[in-house]
């Protein structure tokens, strides 16, 4: 089967082999309901209760914070939607980069009389501070805002906003299902109220993410049910996705240092290519995560490169894969000012744990290859 050199690690990640050995038992021998008394459910509460310890402490997190969901999407539906269903409708302010699970949610609240407030960013990606400043001037109830980003990979000062959200008597969430395994989060030291998690961007299983939720926060559930989850989130846990979300946070926690030098050195040697291909590189000033490039070439399309790219052997992003059907430029960089036609030709290459040197140098050489092509048909067109 032809599998091209994966280069999309912020859409997924592959499931890590000793994750893959701690499901295992789960989907086979110990299939026992977590809510049952007998023997077969005291050993799935049990391996559940060993898994939360485990992905609260990648996070800096007591045990009891986290609660288990089917995965970002939903911590983050969670947060938004189960704030506000317990307070008076106010201003909700979500930064202008958020993933799609963020804003939706955010904008669906307008129906329960809710006033949604996008909070700019300035031309590498980061929070503008003067519309920060406006947006807290207008006393939201509720603020979200990524740890870092899906696309560029900007990081955000989360401890400073979540201080000031705070001071002006909001609730503090930030998205960090791509910050997780990259960067060190340490929920107590951030002081935010709420944060997401997933496992799949770190090696762990599709189908399980977490909300760490500081106790203060009230959140009315999105699932009714049998009351798992303290109640906020019924459903009989998927045991085997928990666990190896535990596991997996463990294993990337573990590497986490090692990771983030190495894969710094490929995304830079990326990145000291691009000037050769007369690419422009999104958020380069910026802090970001060490695995995480986003560029584009002007008069060159995003999607024909992915595409030629893909039979060339090389699986990469024309930005976020969770909005990949929608024909649109990416809405983080019409966010940062990035004039459309220049968002329609971006490309994401994001790295992980199995990423090679090799790898990265044969992408350089076939990406301009590539790029020769192209621009040399678009010259004998013209």
């Amino acid at each position: 089967m032809f599998a091209p050199t994966y280069l999309d690690w912020n859409a997924t990640t592959p499931l890590d082999p000793v994750v893959r050995e701690a499901m295992l038992p789960w989907l086979d021998a110990r299939y026992g309901n977590a809510s049952s008394r007998h023997e077969y459910g005291r050993q799935a509460r049990a391996a559940i209760d060993e898994a939360r310890a485990r992905v609260a402490a990648a996070v800096g997190a007591h045990p009891t914070e986290i609660l288990f969901t089917s995965g970002g999407s939903e911590a983050n539906n969670l947060f938004v939607k189960g704030a506000a269903a317990v307070m008076k409708p106010g201003v909700v302010a979500v930064s202008s980069i958020e993933h799609p699970c963020v804003r939706e949610p955010a904008r669906q609240l307008r129906r329960s009389g809710w006033t949604m407030r996008e909070i700019a960013v300035d031309a590498e990606g980061r929070i503008d501070a003067d519309d920060w400043r406006a947006a807290l001037a207008d006393r939201p109830r509720l603020v979200s805002v990524m740890a870092a980003n899906n696309e560029t990979g900007v990081l955000q000062d989360s401890a400073a906003l979540a201080r000031e959200a705070r001071a002006a008597g909001a609730w503090f969430h930030t998205d960090a299902v791509q910050a997780l395994g990259k960067i060190e989060l340490d929920f107590r030291a951030l002081g935010v109220n709420a944060m997401t998690l997933s496992a799949h961007k770190v090696g762990g299983p599709l189908g399980a993410g977490a909300l760490v939720i500081d106790k203060r926060v009230e959140l009315a559930p999105l699932i009714a049910g049998g009351g798992q989850e303290r109640g906020l989130r019924s459903g009989t846990e998927n045991v085997a996705a928990i666990v190896g979300f535990g596991v997996a946070c463990e294993r990337a926690l573990s590497r986490r240092a090692f990771e983030a030098t190495r894969l710094t050195v490929l995304r830079d040697r990326i990145e000291a290519a691009a000037p050769l291909w007369g690419a422009r590189v999104f958020s380069a000033a910026a802090s970001r995560l060490p695995n995480t490039t986003f560029f584009a070439i002007e008069g060159i399309d995003g999607e024909t490169l992915v595409g030629k790219l893909d039979r060339a052997g090389f699986a990469c992003a024309s930005g976020s894969a969770c909005s990949s059907a929608n024909p649109e430029p990416s809405h983080v960089l019409l966010a940062m000012g990035v004039a459309p036609e220049l968002a329609r030709g971006a490309v994401r290459v994001s790295l992980g744990r199995d990423t090679t040197t090799d790898e990265v140098e044969r992408f350089i050489v076939t990406f301009g290859r590539i790029v020769g092509e192209l621009k040399n048909l678009a010259a004998m067109a013209a």
